[in-house]
């Protein structure tokens, strides 16, 4: 009679739930679901300077960018969901505070004075290719886990923020 394989890890959780086996080690997981914090205080961060930005916008381009910061702050608040169920998916807590969004963002806080609406503009820009660099730091670890759904993830918001940094930039061109 064979053996059943010695395992180190309990098949439950402290909790009494099934550990998570869905093909990825603990400890991609764990990598996998910092990065993606750090995308989610990315994205969260851009939302709130964006959603700043679109109240606090004047002068002559005022109707314009006042609606195009709505779009851009809708598309964002809509991103952040997905980020954190994808942490949770991966078995990690995601992060919600101003606290851990602050220690973990790669973007500067909105100045406390409303710049120009070209300032504006270009914060943006600025902001949006953050949240890229920041995504695509993570890519590879995901690919190196076959982690498809963040990857996937990963290809979507990169798609958004590129996009969105060029649309930005092109207002800034004379």
């Amino acid at each position: 009679m064979a053996k059943a394989p010695v395992t180190t890890k309990p098949a439950v959780s402290k909790t009494g739930a099934p550990r998570i086996n869905i093909g990825i080690s603990d400890k991609d997981r764990a990598a996998i679901a910092q990065g993606l914090s750090r995308v989610l205080a990315d994205t969260y961060t851009l939302y709130l300077t964006t959603h700043n930005f679109h109240w606090n916008v004047t002068g002559p381009m005022f109707n314009t960018l006042h609606t195009m910061f709505m779009g851009q702050y809708t598309e964002l608040w809509n991103a952040v969901d997905p980020i954190a169920e994808r942490i949770r998916s991966l078995g990690h807590p995601a992060p919600g505070s101003y606290a851990q969004f602050g220690k973990l963002t790669s973007l500067p806080d909105v100045p406390s004075e409303p710049p120009s609406a070209l300032e504006m503009v270009r914060i943006l820009v600025e902001g949006h290719e953050a949240v890229a660099r920041t995504a695509r730091e993570l890519f590879p670890v995901a690919d190196k886990a076959s982690d498809e759904p963040t990857a996937d993830l990963l290809t979507q918001r990169l798609t958004v923020h590129e996009q969105t940094a060029w649309m930005l930039r092109a207002l800034l061109e004379e």
